[in-house]
């Protein structure tokens, strides 16, 4: 089944969200560790996943200027080129997602606690970066 894999790339840990196969809906998928994303991609699609497109978030100061995060993605997106080729990536403005995430996860209902771990602010951030692309691009 085809499916968009939106990222939230940090250097320590990378947040994925996956669409459904009629591009319409993002959910949170996996927070994976920086150095283990390219394996674990690899790992997703020989499950049989068909990749379509990543959409990439892409760190923006409120000014639309590259926010110092940027210059990590602009290191991560050859590599994901590299083992990828194929595969077209979009970048996605990502201004306020983790605040956009925490919102989320208190209206949802979510525990304090599990607020507090940044696996689930990454992967919930990940899906708000897909779902913006995916509601602009429908």
């Amino acid at each position: 089944m085809n499916r968009t894999i939106g990222i939230d790339y940090g250097r320590a840990r990378v947040g994925l969200a996956v669409s459904d196969p009629l591009g319409i809906f993002a959910s949170p998928l996996e927070t994976v560790r920086s150095a283990n994303i390219i394996e674990y991609l690899q790992n997703y699609v020989a499950k049989g996943e068909t990749i379509v497109r990543f959409v990439l978030g892409y760190p923006l100061n409120l000014n639309g200027a590259h926010a110092e995060a940027a210059a990590d993605v602009d290191k991560f997106i050859p590599q994901l080129q590299k083992a990828f080729p194929d595969i077209p990536i979009a970048l996605e403005d990502e201004r306020f997602t983790s605040v956009l995430a925490h919102r989320a996860m208190i209206d949802g209902g979510m525990k304090k606690s599990d607020r507090r771990d940044k696996n689930n602010v990454d992967k919930i951030s990940a899906a708000i970066i897909l779902q913006s692309y995916l509601d602009r691009n429908k």
